[in-house]
Parts: structure tokens; C-alpha cells; sequence
């Protein structure tokens, strides 16, 4: 496929805001200003071919640092409120400390999307930015757009070491072995629940699976004390997850990992009618109605003491603990199977980091040093306290803040062991449209929801609708 993103259809379904996992990576409030996106519509011809990208690269090399001497580099992300201080934290440490005069200049884009869309809008050679953070979901994207520098020819020219990184995390950035961008903010969806509802409601053992909870649901409702067994958001991540749980993929050609996908296969294999028929159960048994759609519509009824379960990012188990505020005691568990015999794990969710191509070594070079800073042990064990997303290197857990912080919050150890469970075969999908895909799920599961349709023709409908997004891109694309 030609690195050529002109579709219509992309440009409308990157405009979405269909966040990655975590919906921290769209709030507002951050230290640095918002930059408002041009229209993607009238720019898309801007898009940098992948002829420009570097045969060489000497970053990390004497050569290279000497070239980084004094550059300034501009950073673009995506982290609002508290998540927004602890980039500003790491980034003035960084140009206080390094020994090579590099500054950094952090710049708050808004919504992983407009990050997107003001890229489209770039010249080639002149982004904008040198390093920009993007959320999983725009992995094939960013990939087929030809901007990029692929971060391992950067940990090539320095040596560096790739078994730094949670290998189940760097799996979903790595394609053909090449680790295409750096992971930085990452998490996965876990099961919360009230320790005190279970325990008035004899239950001593959480449920696993779907099925199961719908076991143990008239005993929290008459029991427990519950108002509701599980606030179960409608959102496409968790449909993903279900998936992956299933070990199924949810896109043809190896979940879009050996070539670029052509079409949906959860229809196919099985995974998205399993998956609906269960949640439909769950749903019309009145053990998980409708709380609405997105990944924290959920949230609110189970912090408030309503819902007895609910499902949610690891990075929300602070603000959960936060505004539950002592009222109840917080458990954690796996995210749940679709049936018991699932033996699939689960898929990280978040952004990484990408080195964009302007044609400019020495900023290459210094973009480098600062990503090298940002996934130090130091750096990942301060980000995890301050934010909730995982530590992405490895020894980041044995520093002392990480320790310390595993003492003051023992529920996210439970992320830590899932994702450590799992393996890269639950890696999930990487798929151009994913946005837009995200839409289509969450709008045909609400129809089924509420008496709409039924699971089978749920299912048919989601893969229509994404398998004509998929063909219309790939035609324009290739």
C-alpha cells in the first residue's frame, strides 16, 4: 500500500472522539494551551511520503549526541489535568538535567484526534512537532502515513536494548519485529468491585467470566445492597477485549499484523456473536442495563455505591478511589471472560510516543535523548504514581516510588499480574478505521440493547458497516 492517507472517510473517522482506553487522554485543563485543528479535509494532500524517511540513522551514537548538542524539540501531547503536570514534571527535569543543552518545548493538543488532524495539516519537513503522542488506535494509520522515523531504527543506531520494555506492551507496536513507536501511557481494562456488597451478599469468590456474574446477581441485588450488578459501559474497547479474551482476532491477516486488514473477522471466527449473546443476557436478566456509552459511563454508578461492578482502565483506580472517598472498599480483579473456557488475555490501551521525519538528524538525535528519559525506570515508576498507567520499562518496578506506590494502592497490582497472564498473541488489531469502527460497535450494541436488534443481526451489521469503511479506505489508499 502507498503511504498516501487521502480518504474521506479516514479524515471523518479520525475526527471521532473515540478515545484509547483511557479518557484521560482527552481532558481538558492542561498547563500548556489547546491548538485548534485545521480542516483535515483541504490538507490532506500534505501528507509526507515514506520515500523521505532516513536510510541512516546515528542517534544515540557519539556522533549523533554531538548533532542533539543544543537543539530544541517540540513535543505534542495529549494529557489534560493531573496527567498534564506530570508531563510538564518530567519535561522541565529533563531540560534542567541533560548534559546536552536540549530543550524541550511540551505543547497540549488536545484530544488524541486533534493531535491527528493537526498533523494532516503539516508540511512535509515542518510538522510541527518532532515527537508526538498517539494513541493505540492510530498505530496502522501512523504507520501507513509515512510521517514517521520507526523508533527502532532509533534503538538501533544506539544499541538500545528492547527487553527494557513489558514485552506484552512493546507487542502491540511491533510489527515484523520492527518497534514502529515508543510505548509511554499504557493500560488495560480490569473488573472493579464493592468488597462490602460482596461480602453482605455471602459471595466470596469474583466472577471471572459473564456468565458468572450473572450467577451471582440476584444475591448482590437482594443481598448486597446493589442497585445495579455491573454498570457495564457500551464502548468498543471492551468489545475488543472480549475478543481478545476469546484468543480470536478481530481483523483478517493476522488482526492486521501480516498485512493490512481487509475485513472484520469476529463475525467469522465466532468472537462477536459470543460476545453480544452474552451481554444481551446479562442485559435483558436486568444484571447490566444501559448506563450509556463511552469508557467512563460506567464509572459513576459504581463509585457512587449503586453498581456492584463495573469495568474500567487501570489508569481510572485513583479517580475511582478518589471519588468512592472511603464510602466502600475497592476490589480489583482479571477483566472478565466471555465463558469460562476463554483462555485469551487482554490488550494494552493508551498512546506511545512517535519520532516524526522532518528531515532533520540532529533533532532526530536529540528526540532520542528525551525518549530514552521518558521510559528510564526513574521517569516510569514517577509517571505510574502520578497518572495510574503502567510502569512500561521493567525496571521501574524496583524503584522505590513504585514499591511505595504498590503499598499505598495494592489493587493495581492486579493490572500488573493481567498483564503479565497474558501473552502477545492477545496483542489485539491494528486497523486504519479503528475509530470510526469504534462508532459503528458502540451504536449497533446500544441498538441491541435497547430491544433493537438481535445479537445475530447485531454482529452482521457491525461487520458491514466496518468492512465498507475498510474497502473504501483500502481503495483510495492503494
Amino acid at each position: 500500500m502507498k503511504k498516501r492517507i487521502l480518504s474521506v472517510i479516514t479524515a471523518a473517522a479520525l475526527t471521532v472522539s473515540a478515545l484509547a482506553g483511557c479518557s484521560q487522554g482527552a481532558s481538558t485543563g492542561s498547563s500548556q494551551n489547546s491548538q485548534t485543528s485545521q480542516d483535515v479535509s483541504e490538507t490532506s494532500q500534505n501528507v509526507p511520503s515514506s520515500s523521505t524517511m532516513s536510510p541512516v540513522n546515528t542517534a544515540g551514537t557519539a556522533e549523533g549526541k554531538e548533532a542533539a548538542q543544543g537543539q530544541t524539540i517540540t513535543f505534542w501531547h495529549s494529557m489534560g489535568g493531573v496527567n498534564g503536570e506530570a508531563i510538564d514534571y518530567l519535561v522541565n527535569k529533563f531540560n534542567t538535567e541533560n548534559t546536552l543543552g536540549i530543550q524541550v518545548e511540551a505543547q497540549y493538543q488536545g484530544s488524541y484526534d486533534d493531535a491527528i488532524n493537526k498533523l494532516r495539516s503539516a508540511q512535509i519537513g515542518n510538522m510541527g512537532a518532532d515527537l508526538v503522542q498517539i494513541y493505540d488506535i492510530g498505530t496502522r494509520f501512523m504507520i501507513d502515513s509515512g510521517w514517521v522515523i520507526p523508533m527502532q531504527e532509533l534503538i538501533d543506531a544506539d544499541g538500545w536494548d528492547t527487553k527494557q520494555i513489558e514485552p506484552n506492551i512493546a507487542a502491540y507496536y511491533t510489527i515484523n519485529d520492527t518497534l514502529y513507536s515508543m510505548p509511554f501511557n499504557s493500560s488495560t481494562p480490569i473488573l472493579y468491585y464493592n468488597k462490602d456488597m460482596f461480602e453482605k451478599a455471602g459471595i466470596t469468590e469474583v466472577p471471572d467470566s459473564l456468565p458468572k456474574i450473572a450467577e451471582v446477581g440476584d444475591a448482590l441485588l437482594e443481598k448486597g445492597g446493589a442497585g445495579e450488578v455491573i454498570s457495564l459501559a457500551i464502548y468498543g474497547w471492551f468489545f475488543e477485549q472480549f475478543t481478545c479474551k476469546q484468543n480470536q482476532n478481530y481483523v483478517n491477516n493476522g488482526n492486521g499484523r501480516e498485512d493490512v486488514a481487509t475485513a472484520v473477522d469476529f463475525d467469522q471466527n465466532g468472537a462477536g456473536l459470543k460476545t453480544l449473546t452474552a451481554w444481551k443476557a446479562l442485559a435483558d436478566a436486568g444484571y447490566a442495563p444501559n448506563v450509556g456509552r463511552g469508557g467512563d459511563a460506567g464509572l459513576a454508578d459504581f463509585s457512587s455505591g449503586k453498581a456492584a461492578m463495573t469495568l474500567g482502565s487501570t489508569a481510572s483506580l485513583k479517580q475511582i478511589l478518589n471519588d468512592v472517598n472511603g464510602k466502600f472498599e475497592v476490589g480489583t480483579a482479571y477483566f472478565p471472560k466471555v465463558s469460562d473456557e476463554d483462555e485469551g488475555g487482554v490488550s494494552i490501551g493508551g498512546g506511545s510516543l512517535w519520532a516524526l521525519n522532518n528531515e532533520n538528524p540532529a533533532k532526530e538525535a536529540a528526540v532520542w535523548e528525551f525518549v530514552k528519559f521518558l521510559v528510564s525506570a526513574e521517569s516510569q515508576a514517577y509517571w505510574n504514581m502520578q497518572t495510574g498507567y503502567f510502569p512500561v520499562t521493567v525496571a521501574a518496578h524496583e524503584e522505590p516510588v513504585f514499591v511505595q506506590n504498590m503499598e499505598v494502592y495494592p489493587q493495581f497490582m492486579t493490572a500488573i499480574d493481567q498483564l503479565h497472564d497474558s501473552s502477545p498473541k492477545s496483542a489485539g488489531a491494528l486497523l486504519s478505521v479503528f475509530p470510526e469502527a469504534r462508532q459503528v460497535v458502540e451504536t449497533e450494541i446500544e441498538n441491541m440493547l435497547n430491544g433493537n436488534r438481535t445479537p445475530e443481526d447485531t454482529v452482521k451489521r457491525i461487520a458491514e458497516n466496518i468492512n465498507r469503511s475498510i474497502e473504501d479506505y483500502n481503495l483510495l489508499n492503494d
